[in-house]
């Protein structure tokens, strides 16, 4: 077992790569989604489920898993998550054959996150203090759009190449070699952050202090919303872009393509959108970007007839802007949580935000198909117009809760 004295650098790009890994199978129904809809004669509402409940599994489980390393070893929690992901992508590649069971699959890999992403910020947060926290978790947040991003190249490609399930049981294969690096490289917690008395059970599930936080608890809020639109965009890009080529518009690449760059391209606006909050102060940062964010949604929502060059200009330049809020959010919610309900409050933050992510693709992809279905490019404008309307209310709880 490797020991806790480990340089705060090498930690976190052992902790990313370990993310990264553990999400290999994120993206892989949104990248295949147009192949399994068709395949499975799925509607949009039901493809929407799909997307929404891989965020289900992930706030029904976050409460525990991310509570539990205030009473245990966070490297632990994170080992049990990337077993459960190759659970869910081995699973969907050799037992999904329509919705239910793909469903159940996508359940399971989205529980899988919730012990690795917020699990992996824990441990990060154990051992890195002081000014290089809240860089630091800038950056590790921002692996996740990497980690979306690379599921994206992986699936598209794979899909393309191979039969579809090939793309799950890869997904599954990086998995348990995030298993083996977390296993084998990254630190116990430090002995100085273990309690001297192991933490009462009920202590580690009673939240209530937590949403007492009221300074915490306006981030995760507005994080909730945030996700909302964030993992809304990720779930139906592929979709969105499929459907745009299926009405005759010129494309410049494959949708899957497309997709992981404007995945990719959002990377550096958490780190950036963090830094911009570190000078000008987080609310006024997060309420401008979210502003901006909004009106790029609208576009976007009408843009059926814009040239492949300037709609793939807009979408690069909204994911942009989608994560320059998403560093600055959580660590706020960080920030202002109290140092022993770390773990429990950033349980609450995950369960809010992928709430959000829960919601958001079922709601758009019901918006598509009381509006005709994804064939009609009136229902894509109604439906980013209202993630639009969604984004805005970030700003507006930010605003009016009060805060110290």
């Amino acid at each position: 077992m490797t020991s806790s004295l480990i340089p705060p650098a090498r930690l976190l790009w052992l902790l990313c790569i370990a993310e990264v890994l553990s999400m290999a199978g994120f993206s892989a129904f949104p990248a295949l989604q147009p192949e399994l809809s068709a395949l499975w004669q799925l509607s949009a509402a039901e493809a929407g489920w799909i997307n929404g409940l891989f965020f289900a599994g992930y706030t029904l489980a976050v409460p525990f898993l991310v509570a539990f390393t205030d009473r245990s070893d966070p490297r632990r929690v994170m080992l049990v998550g990337l077993l459960l992901a190759v659970v869910g992508n081995l699973g969907f590649a050799l037992m999904a054959q329509g919705f239910v069971s793909a469903a159940v699959f996508r359940f399971i890999a989205g529980a899988a996150l919730a012990g690795t992403y917020m699990p992996g910020l824990v441990l990060l947060t154990d051992h890195v203090q002081g000014p290089l926290q809240s860089r630091s978790v800038a950056f590790y947040t921002s692996t996740f759009g990497v980690g979306s991003a690379g599921s994206f190249l992986v699936a598209g490609e794979l899909g393309q190449l191979f039969p579809w399930p090939v793309a799950f049981a890869v997904s599954a294969l990086l998995a348990a070699a995030g298993f083996v690096l977390v296993f084998g490289w990254l630190p116990s917690r430090p002995a100085e952050r273990r309690p001297l008395v192991p933490v009462p059970l009920r202590r580690v599930l009673d939240f209530r202090p937590v949403l007492r936080n009221g300074n915490a608890m306006r981030y995760v809020l507005g994080y909730g919303l945030h996700c909302w639109e964030l993992f809304t965009v990720r779930s139906w890009i592929v979709a969105f872009l499929d459907a745009r080529a299926a009405a005759g518009a010129e494309a410049l690449w494959r949708p899957t393509t497309v997709a992981m760059i404007v995945v990719l391209v959002g990377v550096p606006g958490s780190i950036l959108g963090n830094e911009l909050a570190l000078r000008v102060g987080r609310v006024r940062a997060i309420v401008g970007v979210a502003i901006v964010t909004a009106a790029l949604a609208a576009l976007i929502g009408w843009s059926s007839a814009w040239p492949a060059v300037l709609l793939g200009g807009m979408l690069v330049l909204y994911k942009f802007m989608i994560m320059a809020d998403s560093g600055a959010l959580t660590a706020g919610a960080v920030g202002a949580a109290e140092p022993d309900r770390r773990g429990a409050t950033m349980a609450v933050h995950s369960t809010i935000g992928f709430l959000g992510a829960f919601l958001g693709p079922v709601v758009f992809g019901l918006t598509l198909d009381s509006l005709g279905g994804a064939g009609e490019p009136f229902a894509w404008g109604i439906a980013f117009t209202a993630l639009a309307a969604i984004g805005m209310l970030s700003p507006l709880v930010l605003l009016t809760l009060g805060r110290r």
